[in-house]
């Protein structure tokens, strides 16, 4: 067993190519073998957004702060708050971020395929960030996680 203590790992901020407004990123674990799977938490000022990007295996995010939206290309935003899960499956192209006036925190999990976690994509411009479709809240799938259709499916 290996215990990582809060603030042994150092914040890194996101990169411009990658993100658009104050991202920081803190590590919260890497993969470790046999394991393909890390985790970080990330926290988006407010304005502040991911890139389009899609994930080989997927992701899964689970808001802890905030408020945020995520979009899946063609697609209505979604808003998300604290305590929602959203899972993207692979290769879904997307973005996710806080809203116009409010940051937002979540932690990303995902895991890699042959060392690659994402395949990171166009910026999301200013237009498609604030002037797209009308927002929603429901999410974009009946079953937005069908592999777990029952509750043994689901791990502790």
């Amino acid at each position: 067993m290996v215990v990582t203590r809060n603030g042994s790992q150092p914040s890194t901020k996101g990169a411009t190519a990658t993100f658009t407004g104050s991202v920081r990123s803190e590590p919260l674990f890497d993969a470790v073998s046999p394991s393909r799977t890390s985790g970080g938490l990330v926290t988006f000022d407010p304005g502040a957004r991911s890139a389009w990007h899609t994930h080989p295996l997927g992701q899964t995010l689970i808001v802890t702060a905030g408020k945020g939206w995520v979009q899946q290309e063609g697609s209505a935003r979604v808003a998300i708050n604290p305590g929602d899960v959203i899972w993207t499956p692979p290769g879904v192209k997307h973005w996710h971020g806080a809203t116009v006036t409010t940051g937002m925190s979540h932690i990303a999990i995902q895991a890699a395929l042959d060392g690659k976690r994402v395949e990171w994509l166009e910026k999301v411009t200013d237009e498609q960030y604030g002037k797209q479709q009308p927002l929603t809240t429901e999410p974009t799938s009946a079953n937005p996680r069908p592999h777990l259709k029952e509750l043994d499916d689901h791990a502790p």
